[in-house]
Formats: C-alpha cells, structure tokens, sequence
C-alpha cells in the first residue's frame, strides 16, 4: 500500500513537474519570441530608416542632376541666342550692304542720266555757237549798232559798280566821324577822377612819443605788426607819421587799421596786436562787402549772388598798371552804358558786362589762368546770363566778338585805361616783380609766411619751428637766394631773411 501511494505521489510530482515545465517551457518561448520580434522590429525600423535616407539621397542626387542639366540647357539656350542676334546682325549688315549697294547703284544710274543730260546741253550749246558765228558773220548796220549798245551798257555797268564803291567809300568815313562824335558825347557825359595807388601808406599820430612804444622792447612789437600782416613798418624821423609799405593794398589796409586802434587803445604789446590785426582784418572783410554792395548799388545791378559782389568788392584793393580796377569797372560799366545807348544796342547788358569784364583778378592770384578766363567760369558759375558773358570775355581780344555788346565792352576799356595818367607801367612791373619774389621764396617746404618788403630788397620768410629746425633754417635761407638769383631778374642784390619763432603756451587753472 505505501508503494502504491509513492507510486501514486511520483506519478502526481512527475505530472505536476511535467506541467510546471511545460509552462516554464512556454513562458521561455514566449520571452525569446518577444526578444526575437523585438530584433526584427528594429532592423525593420532601421531598414526602413536607411530606404529614406537613400530615398532622399536619390531625390537629393535627381535634383542636383536636374539644376545641372537646367543650368547645361540655359547655357546652351544662351548661346543659341547670342548665335541668333549675331546672325541676326549679320543678316542686318547683309541687307544694309545690299541696301547701300543699291543706293550707289541708283546713283550711278543718276549720274549716268545727268552726264547724259550734260553732253547733250553741251552739243545744244555748241550747235548755239556755231549759229551764232553764222549770225555775227550776216550782220548788217543796223545789227552791228545793237552789238555795240549791248557792248556799251555792259561797260556802264562796271563804271556804276565803281561809282557804288565810291559811295561806300564815303559812307565809311561819315561812319568813322559819327564814331568819334559818339565817343566824344559818351566822354563828357561821364568824367571820374584817377587815383594812383601808391605803395605806402602814412598813419599819423599824436605825438612823436607813440614810436618808441610802436617798436617795443628790443623791437618785439613792430616785428609782430610786420609778421601778422605782411607789411613794412618804417618808423623814421618824420615828425608825427609812420610809413606802412606793402604792394599789397589789402595788408596796407589791414595794417593801417591794427595800428590806428593799437594807438587809440595805447596797449600796444605783441598780444594786443594780435587781437587788433584780427579786428582789422574782419573789418577789411566788411569794407570788401560794401564796397562791392555800393558799386552794384550805383551801377543799378541787384540780382547778382552775394558772392560775385564780395568778389567785386575785392577789386577795390586791386589795382592794374596804378590804376584802381573796382573804379575802373565802373568806369567801363558807364561808358559801355552810354555807347550802348548812343547805337541803339543793349544798354542794360553793356553796363552789367563792363562792371564785371574784370572779376576774374579778384582771383587771378589764387586760381590759375588770365583773369578773363577765371572771370568766365565765375560767372558761369553763379548762372550769370550768356548775354553778358559773352558781351565780357572779347575786351582783351581772347576771344572772338560774338555780338555788337562785346565790342562796345572792349571799347570802353580801352577808352578807360588810354585816358592820360589812368595807369602807370612801371608800377604794375614793380608789383609783379614783387609778387614773383614772394611765390618763389613760397615754393619750399615748412614755410609757414613770406613777405617782400623794402621795395623788393628783402624778402622776410616765417618757417614753422616744428617743421624747421635752426641748421635748416639756414640752409633754406641759401636755397632760396640761390633760387632767387637763377629765375629773377633784378637790380642790386635781395637780402634773404628766414625767421623761426618758437612759442609755447601754458595756461594756470
């Protein structure tokens, strides 16, 4: 019975492991096959990963394919297009030149028809001739006599031609009568006094005491005045006067005023100076304006640019053979005026072009070129009309006269600078010999001023004490009197003076 019953619990231990290992079994498999599926899911996910990626590189790869084969087609487009304009071209120059072919064909065709015609009139003619011949050689009395009236008028005809030119002849001379009374009509309607410029200037003073103080310790005070403005300050024995001397009237005139309030003031000291050569120099810039304001003013000319006026106004500093150039604009603007007026021209035009015929040396010292030239471009620059410039470029025959306005420009600066004691040569030489001086001691290096003073015996050159030191200085004086002696030609000898000031300023707060 006991081995019945271990029997019997075998059997059921060996169903129980039997069914505990079938389960064992199964949920084994059941976890490799989850593990398995799980393998083939991700390589099914990578496979189909990597067909995109090969899926966008082929679209990627066709599209680059398709832009090469786009861009090998616009290429091929394009030159089949610059083939077809130059056939096109072609095509046009072959049809031109078959046009023009048959144009000189046409032509020639022409003129074969004219010489045609030509040869024939020729055989008319002669056949004409030869009747003629027959005609004259069967004259009778009375044809002979028609011969010779016909003979007779033609030569009357030559002595009316001489006679005609006689009478024009005659015209011409009444003309050159009636031209000098006009002129003498346009004389005496307008008469201006001459001034001379000089080339000094007195400044008087109060008592003979001021010149000691106008020099300065050890002449520090009349050397800064000379410095600042280009001038020579001549302090002599002449009781109650101190000479200033520049060829230049637009320093005089500078120096002049910096002195007369240096004197009114009584501080007269190298700082003072300065300040006094700025106040006068502003109230030269003024003087410039109004002068140049008065001289439209009276010549009855309003619409010009501020500019040109300012320009005109410097003309009143400016003098030509001695002679004052703003007063001889307005002498030339009258006189133009009045001949205008006189002939029946255009007064209004006359009288604008002779103020301004001599704008342009108002600059001639700056701007390269004859004044007329510069005058030219300045007045085309601030829209001055065509009218009045043409009317005012012919008065020193540069250039050809364009209209009836222009002579009678020329004219009057003719009569303006012939009048007696006008102008003075030997003045306007000695102006550009000095001017000459001063640009060539100007052409070097580190030269900061340069003043011709002395009448053209010294040329004061002021260097810039940073750029120059003093071994330099000196040798730049030898350069220039070297250079001096090669390209001017003058009298006696030029003494050479180069300056090197070194100032330093500190302030105390």
């Amino acid at each position: 019975m006991e081995n019945l019953i271990t029997l019997l619990l075998s059997v059921v231990a060996l169903m129980i492991g039997a069914i505990l290992g079938y389960h064992a079994r199964q949920k084994v498999a059941r976890r490799d096959y989850e593990a398995i599926e799980t393998k083939v899911q991700n390589r099914m996910n990578a496979a189909r990963e990597k067909s995109r990626e090969m899926v966008d590189q082929a679209k990627k790869k066709a599209e680059e394919l398709l832009d090469q084969a786009r861009k090998e087609a616009e290429e091929k487009n394009e030159k089949l297009r610059i083939k077809e304009k130059l056939l096109l071209k072609r095509e046009n120059n072959i049809d031109q030149k078959i046009a023009d072919f048959e144009e000189r064909e046409s032509n020639f065709e022409k003129r074969v028809v004219k010489l045609q015609k030509v040869k024939k009139r020729l055989e008319e003619i002669q056949e004409e001739s030869q009747k003629e011949l027959k005609r004259i050689a069967n004259l009778n009395e009375d044809q002979a006599r028609e011969e010779v009236m016909e003979k007779i008028e033609k030569e009357m005809e030559a002595d009316i031609l001489k006679r005609m030119r006689k009478l024009e002849r005659q015209g011409k001379e009444r003309y050159e009568v009636r031209a000098k009374e006009i002129l003498a009509t346009v004389i005496q309607k307008y008469s201006a006094p001459q001034s001379q410029d000089l080339t000094t200037t007195n400044v008087s003073l109060p008592d003979d005491d001021i010149k000691g103080r106008i020099i300065g310790k050890e002449g520090r005070n009349i050397k800064t005045l000379e410095k600042l403005t280009g001038v020579e300050v001549v302090v002599d024995d002449t009781p109650e006067t101190v000479l200033i001397s520049s060829f230049d009237p637009i320093r005089r005139q500078i120096a002049k005023i910096a002195l007369e309030k240096l004197i009114f003031d009584g501080r007269i000291q190298p700082a003072r100076i300065e300040e006094m050569v700025e106040k006068a120099e502003e109230e030269v810039a003024d003087q410039i304006r109004k002068a140049g304001e008065q001289s439209v003013y009276d010549a009855g000319i309003v619409e010009l640019d501020p500019k040109v006026v300012n320009l005109l106004g410097r003309l009143y500093f400016r003098s030509s053979y001695g002679q004052n150039v703003l007063l001889h604009s307005k002498e030339v603007s009258y006189l133009a005026e009045a001949i205008a007026t006189e002939i029946g021209a255009d007064a209004f035009v006359c009288k604008k072009a002779g103020l301004l015929h001599d704008i342009g040396k108002a600059l001639d010292h700056k701007v390269e070129g004859s004044h007329v030239d510069i005058g030219i471009r300045v007045l085309e620059k601030f829209g001055v009309s065509k009218e009045v410039i043409d009317a005012m470029k012919s008065h020193h025959e540069e250039y050809e006269y364009e209209s009836i306005e222009a002579v009678i420009v020329q004219t009057a600066d003719a009569i303006s600078g012939a009048r007696p004691g006008a102008r003075k040569d030997t003045l306007e030489n000695y102006l550009k010999r000095l001017k000459e001086l001063e640009e060539v001691a100007s052409g070097f290096s580190g030269i900061e001023k340069v003043y011709a003073v002395q009448a053209g015996r010294e040329v004061r050159v002021f260097v810039k004490p940073d750029e120059v030191n003093d071994l330099e200085a000196k040798k730049l004086s030898r350069d220039i009197a070297h250079k001096i002696e090669q390209e001017l030609n003058y009298p006696g000898e030029i003494k050479v003076n180069v300056i090197r000031e070194k100032r330093i300023i500190e302030y105390a707060k």
